[in-house]
């Protein structure tokens, strides 16, 4: 055989194993196939590649911190809120109550108070 006929023949068998590669690379992550030729000795064969084909995942760690209850302050001295009066004035000669009118000449009518509207 012919060294001509012997690299067609490694050239040919390299193309086949190629396609095969391809074909176990479609199956997911970490199956792969290299396919190369080499003259002579590989020396430091596991550190030509560079960088794994796959990295392992980190693991995650979820921390959940417990809350704390709630606190409520009073402070001292602190003023409520005033209560509304507990009847608006109306005067029917200025047909509006205080203190929108200032003085009524008719005098104030007591009235128990509603809402607007």
């Amino acid at each position: 055989m012919s060294v001509t006929r012997k690299i067609a023949l490694l050239l040919a068998l390299a193309l086949v194993g190629s396609a095969f590669a391809d074909s176990a690379l479609a199956h997911g992550r970490r199956s792969h196939a290299r396919v190369g030729v080499f003259i002579g000795v590989p020396i430091g064969w596991p550190y030509w590649y560079g960088h794994p084909f796959y990295y392992p995942p980190v693991p995650s760690q979820i921390v959940v911190v417990p809350s704390q209850p709630r606190t409520y302050i009073q402070r001292e001295g602190a003023t409520e809120a005033p209560e509304s009066p507990a009847f608006w004035y109306y005067c029917a000669d200025a047909r509006a109550y205080y203190p929108y009118v200032k003085e009524c000449p008719g005098g104030w009518q007591r009235v128990p108070p509603r809402p607007p509207g």
